[in-house]
């Protein structure tokens, strides 16, 4: 399980954060948070992006989006080592109110649904759990997204949207056995801090189990 870390005040964020329109306007032409461009080989483009240092705990990062943040990996960065750096790991947000610190000790990963009954879990809860550690690829759905012809609809990433990491934490099974799953469920769908920014907008929830059953 990764928990962010708490982010400190830096110029580079302060920039972001300017770039993105929170502390003011920015400049019509070159965008403030881009360092340099890469070129990119989209059939329904762009040509290029920018590539930016602006964005905290990131170094340098393809931009797709700024608000919410859509960074892709630089293709170079998959030849240096088997796994992916924390700090050019892609980010796929969907909502643009983007959390700048977790409270560990307020965090509770709650389990409800068709279950014998409704767990709270904090982390302390968690860390007394079995852990286990294991390498895994995890990959935007719409990976190389921009590289379909005719052009579909969605975040047009080239090839970057994708990374392999050294992922430590409890078994789902486990956590699911502290709240009995009643016969007959199907999947499991979980949540995270990704809240939309109006009542009406759907909460964000990624389903586990089998096609169309969820």
């Amino acid at each position: 399980m990764k928990v962010p870390r708490r982010i400190i005040g830096t110029p580079s964020r302060r920039r972001f954060l300017q770039s993105a329109g929170i502390f003011g306007g920015m400049a019509a032409t070159l965008p403030a948070w881009a360092d340099t461009y890469i070129d990119l080989d989209l059939p329904g483009g762009p040509d290029k992006r920018e590539l930016s240092t602006a964005f905290p705990q990131k170094a340098s990062m393809i931009v797709q989006r700024t608000r919410p943040s859509l960074l892709e990996t630089p293709w170079d960065i998959y030849d240096s080592s088997v796994f992916t750096p924390n700090d050019r790991f892609f980010v796929r947000w969907h909502w643009a109110v983007i959390p700048e610190r977790v409270d560990v000790t307020a965090f509770k990963l709650t389990v409800r649904g068709h279950v014998n009954q409704m767990v709270s879990l904090s982390l302390a809860d968690l860390l007394t759990m079995p852990r286990v550690e294991l390498a895994a690829v995890c990959q935007c759905s719409g990976n190389s997204r921009g590289l379909f012809q005719p052009r579909e609809a969605g975040a047009q990433w080239q090839n970057g949207a994708m990374g392999n990491a050294r992922w430590t934490g409890v078994r789902l099974r486990d956590v699911l056995d502290r709240a009995g799953v009643k016969a007959g469920a199907v999947c499991v769908r979980s949540s995270g801090l990704d809240d939309p920014v109006v009542p009406a907008a759907p909460k964000v929830m990624k389903p586990l189990g089998k096609p169309g059953s969820c």
